[in-house]
């Protein structure tokens, strides 16, 4: 089923705390892998998914990557606090681009590191911003520092996922690193095209209407 391998995302920032308890009993009805929240909504969600199954997934660095690694890795410490199982952290996209892959390696490993063995790391690349290359390069950036899959989009820039880079990101990885897909992903043909590329999780704010096309197209069968 598609359904378990989405990430039902709400990261608006007008989100409140009804429309995160919505999203969270979307996730036990659906039966999704997570629901991916900003990090300040994390111990609610962890709260109300105990027991269920569902994963709590956060964002760090969110929406543009710029902050500093000290910041990254605060922000990434408290959410684990808190109770997330997966952290989607935005690569420094500024540092990317200026060819500062040393940094761009550091600050992936110091998320990493803070994030601990049992949790899962996904690097957001923004490919819409990247060239082919700089789409490569990133991607085993983010494998040597030891993260654990890489991400498209943050579905806040000028673009999202498109079947080109997510076919080119898992060419790049293979089977060492999974990908998610994000971004612009909004019904059952956009998720099978991801899936089709080669992405192993889709991160999307439109679940239920991907999960409700699903089983109703089981129904019809």
């Amino acid at each position: 089923m598609i359904t378990e391998r989405i990430d039902h995302t709400l990261l608006r920032a007008d989100a409140t705390e009804e429309d995160i308890r919505g999203l969270c009993e979307e996730a036990v009805t659906y039966g999704f892998h997570s629901v991916c929240v900003n990090s300040s909504c994390v111990a609610l969600c962890a709260s109300l998914l105990k027991n269920t199954g569902i994963k709590v997934c956060t964002v760090i660095g969110f929406p543009l990557g710029a902050m500093s690694t000290t910041a990254k890795i605060a922000e990434a410490t408290a959410a684990v606090k808190d109770g997330a199982e997966e952290l989607d952290m935005v690569i420094h996209i500024g540092a990317l681009k200026s060819g500062n892959w040393d940094y761009v390696r550091r600050d992936i490993g110091a998320v990493v590191a803070a994030a601990g063995d049992d949790v899962i790391v996904k690097v957001i690349l923004e490919t819409c911003l990247l060239t082919d290359e700089e789409i490569q390069e990133a991607c085993l950036v983010s494998r040597d520092a030891g993260a654990d899959y890489v991400k498209t989009s943050t579905g806040f820039s000028t673009g999202g996922a498109t079947v080109e880079a997510v076919s080119l990101m898992k060419r790049t990885v293979g089977s060492d690193m999974k990908v998610k897909a994000s971004g612009g992903i909004h019904t059952l043909e956009d998720a099978r095209k991801m899936f089709y590329a080669g992405a192993d999780r889709i991160g999307s704010s439109s679940g239920v209407a991907i999960a409700e096309a699903e089983m109703s197209e089981i129904h019809t069968i």
